[in-house]
């Protein structure tokens, strides 16, 4: 599965973000870890888009055809297929 590429430019502008990129033999996962930041992460999915807000800030992604889980736990954003 391919990072959206919204995530990777959010993650390019902040040293404090991370994403990896993990493959299973019958799992994907995409890890974004919004480091410390003072508030929780949350995410929202509405139709094919999903909608992220960290701090006071918010940014959008497309979810990736073959997603079938977004999350965030403990600051961290995981997409699975």
């Amino acid at each position: 599965m391919e990072t959206p590429s919204e995530l990777e430019d959010v993650a390019g502008s902040r040293d404090d973000i991370s994403i990896s990129n993990r493959e299973y033999p019958d799992e994907s996962v995409i890890a974004v870890d919004f480091g410390p930041v003072s508030g929780e992460p949350s995410v929202d999915v509405v139709g094919e888009t999903a909608i992220v807000t960290v701090d006071e800030r918010q940014f959008e992604f497309d979810v990736p055809a073959d997603a079938t889980d977004i999350t965030v736990n403990n600051g961290v954003l995981t997409i699975s297929s």
